[in-house]
């Protein structure tokens, strides 16, 4: 396919900018943080910038995205071929150290999101911008895709008493921005006032999806491995609060989910009705890890057939509740620890609402409820909407 995106950075690097010059540069980056032809943020700025580059940061699943799990932390390290450090922001500590910003005059943040509130990285960035104001430092973002496009916003607004490192701040479970938006969202909303510049991209449309921008994917964390696990993430991650299985520890993480009590077929019969845009496919499948490890679950691979028309969220909340209603004595939420949270019960962490768990389990009209997200979502649409930099 032909290339349509051009990234922020690699117009970082087409025409730096003059004020770079002399600066001590640190990198936030993971392995998908790469231009059109593979080469890494790291080597181009290393190269780009002579002598310049001091440090690099890391994000959740570590620099090289090896770390499978939820609060698995990763190491700081040397970075082997460069010989510099990398400081892992997902360590002891999320939020960087005046130590660690002391190395550096700017920080280049080069990370691939996936358009959902609970993806940790736009809240390891949300820190370096508060970080970064407080001790006087740049913050540079290189814009990339939201994969998931930046048309469609979906779901429940977080409630600030739910806030956690899977959720900050109020926006919905599906935010339709790009990185660079969401992070001038987070810096002038909620006043951070951190010296931020935009590399923006040029070619990307809002209503792209991945598959429209001819680049190639490059999972930013080991259970998204292609844009399709993308496209489900939003609704499929609240599975992670229960004992169904989301698919980790199998080849379709998010895109299959189950477990060894499910009966497919009544939960089917009722979620074809509701569910539009996809077809549920019955799968049998055991997990190498995670949960029900080794033993075989019972449950669908979701086959998105119109993105259009497709409400990740609202999917995965419908069939959630008919887990609910057809296994209340096998199915359950997970207890705490859940993301550094040890009181909160994970499932309210992530749906950003004990509200809407309660409603779940009680067998509440759905439909009702996602009508009255409406006008929270147009709020939220008309707010980030300032920040948008791209038509």
């Amino acid at each position: 396919m032909k290339k349509h995106v051009t990234l922020g950075l690699e117009n970082l690097i087409a025409d730096p900018p003059d004020h770079l010059r002399g600066k001590r540069l640190g990198l936030l980056s993971n392995p998908a943080s790469v231009d059109g032809r593979f080469n890494h943020a790291s080597r181009l700025i290393y190269h780009f910038f002579p002598d310049q580059l001091k440090v690099l940061f890391s994000p959740q699943h570590g620099f090289f995205a090896e770390k499978q799990d939820n609060m698995i932390e990763s190491d700081h390290i040397m970075e082997p071929e460069l010989d510099i450090p990398v400081y892992s922001l997902y360590h002891d500590t999320r939020i960087p150290t005046k130590e660690m910003f002391d190395q550096i005059d700017v920080l280049l943040v080069d990370i691939q999101d996936v358009g959902t509130r609970v993806y940790t990285f736009i809240y390891t960035i949300s820190f370096c911008l508060e970080i970064a104001a407080r001790l006087k430092k740049q913050v540079i973002i290189l814009d990339r895709p939201n994969p998931i496009g930046g048309t469609q916003i979906e779901g429940n607004i977080l409630s600030k008493e739910y806030a956690s490192f899977v959720g900050r701040f109020p926006v919905p479970m599906r935010h339709g921005l790009t990185i660079g938006e969401i992070s001038q969202f987070f810096n002038q909303k909620f006043h951070m006032e951190c010296d931020l510049t935009i590399i923006p991209m040029t070619g990307w449309k809002r209503q792209m999806y991945w598959q429209d921008t001819g680049l190639s994917w490059i999972p930013p964390s080991p259970n998204l491995p292609t844009p399709q696990s993308c496209i489900v993430y939003p609704g499929q991650v609240i599975f992670e609060g229960t004992n169904i299985s989301e698919g980790r520890g199998t080849t379709l993480p998010f895109e299959q989910f189950g477990a060894p009590f499910l009966n497919t077929k009544k939960i089917k019969a009722e979620a074809d009705e509701m569910i539009k845009g996809a077809c549920l496919r019955p799968v049998n499948f055991e997990p190498t890890s995670g949960k029900w490890q080794g033993h075989v679950c019972k449950g669908f691979q979701i086959h998105v057939t119109s993105t259009d028309e497709f409400k990740p969220y609202f999917s995965s909340l419908i069939l959630m509740q008919l887990i609910i209603k057809h296994h209340k004595n096998k199915f359950d939420f997970k207890e705490p620890p859940y993301e550094y949270e040890f009181e909160k019960m994970p499932i309210d962490l992530i749906l950003g609402s004990k509200k809407l768990r309660k409603k779940l389990t009680r067998l509440e009209d759905l439909t009702l409820l996602s009508d009255q997200w409406q006008k929270e979502l147009e709020s939220f649409k008309s707010i980030s909407g300032k920040y948008h930099l791209y038509e």
